[in-house]
């Protein structure tokens, strides 16, 4: 098992493989065939929360730019907007999660993984990651509290 970095949501362990890189937008990649393997970070699912719906808006083999939306997901927390790390293209979609999205939940850093993806794009490391999620916990936990706009 690959090494991992840990930072605490709270009282719940977010964990971060060092064998693979992450992006500000909660994902994370690994070098596969063809490009990266992507999927949702440890962070992004606990946010989240029980992921129960999912559906791509763009074809496989789909050039994309960083802030398109290429598909939904629905959770039960929100409908949410999906978007890819950069700018790229989408080679083929992980079938098995149309039918059945909840490896989202249980194995995001296995069979949960979302898309294969091409890019020319610089990734963080897990450490860079988690240091960026420790600067944004703070306004992150006020969002999640509904207090974003109290003083």
């Amino acid at each position: 098992m690959a090494e991992e970095i840990v930072f605490m949501m709270g009282s719940y362990e977010a964990r971060f493989p060092t064998d693979r890189e992450y992006c500000e937008n909660h994902l994370w990649a690994q070098v596969g065939p063809g490009g990266f393997r992507i999927g949702f970070t440890n962070y992004s699912v606990r946010l989240l929360q029980d992921v129960y719906f999912l559906d791509w808006t763009v074809d496989p083999y789909t050039a994309v730019a960083r802030k398109q939306e290429i598909g939904e997901i629905e959770s039960a927390k929100a409908v949410s907007s999906m978007y890819p790390p950069g700018a790229g293209k989408i080679l083929d979609f992980n079938e098995n999660l149309l039918n059945d999205p909840s490896a989202i939940n249980t194995d995001n850093y296995g069979g949960g993984w979302l898309y294969h993806f091409e890019t020319e794009m610089k990734f963080l490391s897990a450490q860079e990651y988690v240091e960026l999620l420790s600067e944004k916990w703070n306004e992150t936990q006020r969002i999640i509290k509904g207090q974003v706009n109290e003083g």
